[in-house]
């Protein structure tokens, strides 16, 4: 018996650059919206923000990724997946026992698979935000065009540069700035 399920997907380097811990690419993965239950959105700031607003969370690094594309996943890589959530809602958010904690995860993994009612391929992102005092999860599908948009060709719209040694950026960047250099 197979399903589908998320799996991390990294198009550019762009996820190691805006969370503080990126999943790897090829990871199963949930939208994780659990991960900040005991946060305030309001008091976010920086990377965790952008987990929040757009993260999926990997299950093998505990990462976050902007991207997952639905996979085809055995019956022993969803055990697999459904075990490894469970451990690590036991640790790092203190379920009460080990049936509480594969609960929790069964029902992360259930919303995952729920998702992914879409052919295998299809890429995923989600955009999280606060309406009306709650959390609210929004989740699209993005398709790949055949030709590249007419005015852009085949030229990329963002470039990634690493720059060491200097601060991060903070919720505003001056972009124009940051290319000058």
């Amino acid at each position: 018996m197979t399903t589908r399920l998320p799996r991390t997907l990294r198009l550019d380097p762009s996820d190691a650059v805006v969370f503080e811990h990126a999943a790897a690419p090829g990871e199963w993965a949930v939208p994780g919206g659990f991960a900040f239950w005991d946060d305030d959105p309001a008091q976010l700031s920086g990377k965790r923000r952008q987990a929040f607003r757009a993260g999926f969370l990997g299950l093998s690094s505990f990462g976050w990724s902007t991207l997952v594309e639905v996979a085809e996943a055995s019956a022993a890589e969803r055990a697999a997946a459904v075990a490894g959530l469970a451990a690590h809602i036991r640790a790092a958010y203190g379920a009460p026992d080990a049936a509480s904690a594969e609960a929790a995860a069964l029902e992360e993994i259930r919303f995952a698979e729920s998702l992914c009612e879409h052919p295998p391929g299809t890429v995923l992102a989600l955009t999280r935000s606060i309406e009306a005092g709650q959390v609210r999860e929004r989740f699209r599908t993005l398709h790949r065009r055949e030709t590249p948009h007419r005015d852009f060709g085949s030229l990329p719209v963002f470039g990634i540069v690493e720059v060491e040694g200097e601060d991060e950026p903070g919720d505003n960047p001056d972009l124009s700035a940051m290319a000058r250099k």
